[in-house]
C-alpha cells in the first residue's frame, strides 16, 4: 500500500532537485550511481557476474563518466534470467510488487519494486503534472488500462486530491464522451493513441464542451501533427511524456512544450551510437538508463531500444532538469474495425498483457490482414506449453477484453520460432495491413 506521507516527502524534494544548479544535481547523482552499483554488485547475482565478467568493481565507478566501463543490458538479457537471479537476495520476492511491461515491444519483463520504490515512482511521476499546473483537486480523467484503476489511494478519494478518475481504454467512445461531457475534466490524461482516436470522434461530432486546461498522453509515440490537432479539439496544451515501465516515466513535456525535460535525478541518462560510444550534443542516439532508485531488481545502462537527441540547452520555463528530443520511440499502427471503430495499438498491447498466459510469451506481433481478420505470431519461452489451450485462452482474452463478438472479427494464432524485427529495425508489435484514412 502506498504511504502518503512518504510520497509527499518525495514530491517535495523532487520539485526542489527540479530547480538546483547543475553542479548540485550532480553531486545528488553520482551519490546515488555509486550506491546503485555497490548495491547491485553485493547483493544482484545478475549484476554480481556482469561486472565481474568485465572486469569492473564498485570502486572503479566514481562519477558519471565512469559508466561506460560497465556493460550494456537490454531486456532480452534480463528477461532469459530467472527472477531470482536479477532481484536483489535481501528482498523476498514474493513480497515485492510486480509491474509488468505493456507488451510495446512484444517482449514481456515483470519488474520487481519495494513499496518505497513504488512511491518514489509516484513521487517523480506527479512532479511533471504539478510542474505543468495540475492543482491537487482538479478534476481528473485518465483514459488507461483496468489495472491502473487501483493505483488510487483510499486516502486520495476520501479527500480529493490528485484524485485520478480511470476510463477503461477498452470502453466504446460513447462511454468516454458522455463521461467527459458531464464530468469536465480539468485534466485530461491517457494513452496518446487513444485520446488521438477520441479527439477525432469529438470533432467528428462537434461536441466543444469538454475544456480541460491540460492534456497529458503517454504510452504511445506520436506525431506533431497529431499533438497539434489534440490541441485544437481540446483547446488546451498537449504534454508528451516519455519513459518505460521498467524506470518509470523517465521525460516530459512543460507548457513550453520546446523538448522534453529529462528525470536525472531519478534515472540516468546515456545516449550512445550502435558501437555504445557517447553521441555529441545534438546527434541521435540510442538511450541507457541507469536507475537511481531500483535497488530491489536494479537497472544499470539498460536499453529498451528507444532514440533521442541530448540537447545543452535550458528551457525557459526556469525547470533546471536537463532536456533532450525524443526522435522515435516504439510506434505501432492504428487498427479499424469492420464497423468502422479505429483502435489504438496499446489496446492490443494491454490486452495481451491480461492473458493468464502471458508470462509465458517470449515474444508476440499482431498482424490486421483485414478489418475482421487478425493473425498472431507467438514464440513462446517454454517447449513443454500445451498449444491448443494457449490458443484457444488467448482468443478468448481478446474477444472478452476488447468486447469483441466471433461475428466480427476473428483470430489466427501461429506458434513460430523467431518474430523477425521490422523493416525500420523496430520490433513493431501491432500492424495493421488495412487501408484507411484516420
Amino acid at each position: 500500500m502506498a504511504n502518503l506521507f512518504r510520497i509527499a516527502y518525495y514530491l517535495s524534494t523532487a520539485l526542489a532537485r527540479a530547480y538546483w544548479k547543475p553542479a548540485k544535481l550532480r553531486k545528488f547523482q553520482e551519490k546515488r550511481l555509486r550506491c546503485v552499483v555497490r548495491y547491485a554488485y553485493d547483493n544482484v547475482p545478475f549484476y554480481h557476474r556482469k561486472l565481474r565478467e568485465g572486469g569492473v568493481y564498485p570502486a572503479d565507478v566514481k562519477c558519471m563518466e565512469d559508466l561506460k566501463k560497465l556493460p550494456i543490458v537490454d531486456k532480452d538479457e534480463l528477461r532469459h534470467i530467472p527472477p531470482r537471479a536479477r532481484v536483489s537476495m535481501e528482498f523476498d520476492i514474493n513480497r515485492l510488487k510486480v509491474v509488468r511491461t505493456g507488451g510495446s515491444t512484444g517482449k514481456p519483463l515483470s519488474i520487481y519494486l519495494t513499496g518505497v520504490e513504488a512511491d518514489w515512482r509516484k513521487a517523480i511521476y506527479m512532479r511533471a503534472n504539478i510542474l505543468c499546473g495540475q492543482k491537487p483537486r482538479d478534476r481528473w480523467v485518465a483514459i488507461t488500462a483496468p489495472h491502473h484503476f487501483s493505483d488510487v489511494t483510499v486516502v486520495q478519494r476520501r479527500f480529493g486530491l490528485f484524485e485520478q478518475t480511470c476510463l477503461s481504454v477498452f470502453d466504446e467512445f460513447d462511454k468516454h464522451i458522455d463521461f467527459l461531457c458531464s464530468f469536465k475534466p480539468d485534466v485530461l490524461d491517457g494513452y496518446s493513441g487513444a485520446l488521438v482516436l477520441l479527439g477525432r470522434e469529438v470533432k467528428k461530432r462537434g461536441i466543444d464542451i469538454i475544456r480541460p486546461k491540460v492534456i497529458f498522453g503517454n504510452a504511445d509515440l506520436i506525431d506533431t501533427t497529431s499533438r497539434k490537432f489534440l490541441e485544437e479539439v481540446f483547446a488546451a496544451p498537449y504534454c508528451d511524456q516519455f519513459g518505460c515501465a521498467e524506470v518509470n516515466r523517465t521525460a516530459w513535456n512543460c507548457l513550453r512544450r520546446e523538448k522534453y525535460h529529462m528525470d536525472v535525478d531519478s534515472v540516468l541518462f546515456e545516449f550512445v551510437d550502435n558501437d555504445g560510444e557517447k553521441v555529441a550534443i545534438g546527434e541521435s542516439g540510442q538511450i541507457l538508463y541507469t536507475s537511481l532508485f531500483n535497488f530491489a531488481m536494479p537497472f544499470i545502462r539498460y536499453s529498451v531500444g528507444d532514440l533521442g537527441k541530448p540537447s545543452n540547452e535550458f528551457c525557459s520555463c526556469g525547470v533546471k532538469l536537463p532536456l533532450m528530443q525524443v526522435i522515435e520511440g516504439r510506434k505501432d499502427s492504428v487498427v479499424v474495425l469492420p464497423d468502422g471503430r479505429f483502435l489504438s495499438p496499446r489496446v492490443f498491447t494491454v490486452a495481451m498483457s491480461m492473458f493468464k498466459f502471458y508470462s509465458l510469451i517470449e515474444q508476440f506481433r499482431i498482424v490486421q490482414k483485414k478489418p475482421e481478420f487478425f493473425e498472431i505470431y507467438l514464440k513462446m519461452g517454454e517447449s513443454d506449453v500445451n498449444f491448443e489451450i494457449v490458443k484457444r485462452e488467448l482468443i478468448a482474452n481478446l474477444f472478452r477484453v476488447l468486447n469483441l463478438k466471433e461475428t466480427d472479427v476473428s483470430f489466427d494464432v501461429k506458434f513460430v520460432d523467431d518474430i523477425p524485427f521490422s523493416q525500420s529495425g523496430k520490433l513493431v508489435t501491432v500492424v495493421s495491413e488495412v487501408t484507411h484514412a484516420i
